[in-house]
């Protein structure tokens, strides 16, 4: 980007503070989450005092800008600090990713209209969830739930599936279509009315303690004015989501790497034709845990790098600007898929190899060092990466803007004389 911000927008705007700082204020509590998360996992407990506590700290408003009593994170400080909470909890980090999104959204709309009864919502610790994802016999490009007008007022009909983090929210970001025109919008509605279900159904084989369950609305209430429409919603929303994947991936990596090294040096049986008498000495098991710190290293740099385009269009929306803002969401799009598509592969080799430091040890229940990998497997499995790769590569080849918004469903069926 060429153009800065003017100096009267920099408050109102969250360029970014200083790192550091921002990490120190929750370290302490990422640590008290680490000596947990095992347990959790065993056990397969929801965080809901982790996340509780999170946002009495003040950790889902670190987006919020300063003027409005946050933190003013830039976008890759929230992803390196969502990077250093998967290190210790992915399914911490992956459940807060339908919340920062919606953050995310009103950090955009703020351009436009004031924000600030959002702003404060999140200050004071209040968390939104995701509801957007529908299954069973919806065709792809379609939603079923509703918006319908009532006597009473405005109210949302419908089930989703995959409604990351909405078991712990206050809010419901929930997509659904217009009934009186068929126009697709976003309504923002509260978690704790009659009306609003929220089921811990979800059967992945990782990130079990997410909160990924189905979402009952049934006449739940909805104000007008927080119902806009879905064509308003910040551009590079696509690329934010899978920013918050990168960011869970690249903690993974770390996480496993760290685990395993504090297991290695605790170590005492070795092997007669192992290279050392002692096993943290023994230079093939430093080398085993010296690669996988370092993916850990490459992981995080690049999520890091890849929320910088992001960030750029998310200031461009503050500039007079369209030619700007469109490279930018453009280049956010195309960075955060070039993300993916190398740290899949790098996290599910790291999370697996780095489990040979420990031999056979590595694969007892109860320590679960293999929930790196299945977490891991789990949040490479969204946004299906081959698809990405086409993307990515039909963009150097042909110069193909890569798509924004893309739906799931059902095939339709093919029309006559067309093929599929």
């Amino acid at each position: 980007m060429t153009r800065q911000l003017p100096d009267h927008l920099r408050d109102d705007v969250s360029t970014g503070t200083d790192y550091e700082s921002l990490a120190a204020t929750f370290r302490p509590l990422f640590s008290r989450i680490a000596d947990t998360a095992l347990a959790r996992e065993q056990d397969r407990t929801l965080p809901r005092e982790e996340i509780a506590l999170l946002a009495a700290a003040g950790f889902g408003a670190v987006r919020v800008p300063r003027r409005y009593g946050g933190a003013g994170a830039s976008l890759p400080q929230l992803i390196e600090l969502l990077a250093e909470l998967a290190a210790v909890d992915s399914n911490l980090a992956q459940a807060l990713r339908g919340h920062f999104a919606y953050v995310e959204d009103r950090l955009n709309q703020h351009a436009t209209s004031d924000q600030s009864a959002w702003f404060a919502r999140f200050v004071a610790g209040e968390i939104a969830g995701n509801a957007w994802t529908e299954i069973g016999d919806v065709a792809v490009g379609d939603v079923n739930t509703k918006v319908r007008r009532t006597d009473a007022g405005l109210v949302v009909d419908g089930t989703k599936y995959y409604s990351t983090g909405s078991i712990f929210a206050d809010w419901l970001d929930v997509y659904a279509e217009r009934e009186e025109d068929g126009v697709a919008v976003i309504a923002i509605v509260r978690a704790d009315q009659e009306g609003v279900t929220v089921l811990d159904d979800w059967d992945g084989f990782g990130q079990r303690t997410t909160g990924s369950g189905t979402a009952v609305l049934d006449g739940a209430r909805v104000e007008a004015e927080h119902i806009t429409e879905f064509a308003d919603r910040f551009r590079y929303q696509t690329a934010f989501y899978q920013l918050v994947h990168l960011a869970t991936l690249a903690g993974l990596v770390t996480g496993a790497a760290e685990t395993v090294a504090r297991e290695a040096h605790a170590r005492t049986r070795v092997f007669s034709h192992g290279s050392s008498a002692v096993w943290r000495e023994d230079p093939l098991v430093q080398q085993t845990v010296g690669v996988a710190t370092a993916q850990g290293f490459a992981a995080r740099a690049i999520a890091v790098r890849a929320a910088e385009a992001s960030q750029q269009a998310y200031e461009a929306r503050f500039l007079d600007d369209a030619e700007a803002e469109e490279q930018a969401n453009q280049r956010a799009e195309l960075d955060s898929a070039q993300g993916q598509i190398v740290l899949v592969d790098l996290s599910l080799r790291a999370t697996s190899e780095v489990l040979n430091a420990l031999s056979a040890s590595a694969a007892s229940d109860a320590k679960k060092l293999d929930r790196f990998w299945r977490n891991a497997r789990t949040v490479a499995s969204h946004n299906p990466v081959i698809f990405k790769q086409r993307i990515v590569g039909d963009w150097a080849v042909n110069g193909t803007p890569a798509p924004y918004v893309w739906a799931i469903g059902q095939q339709k069926p093919v029309e006559a004389g067309r093929t599929a």
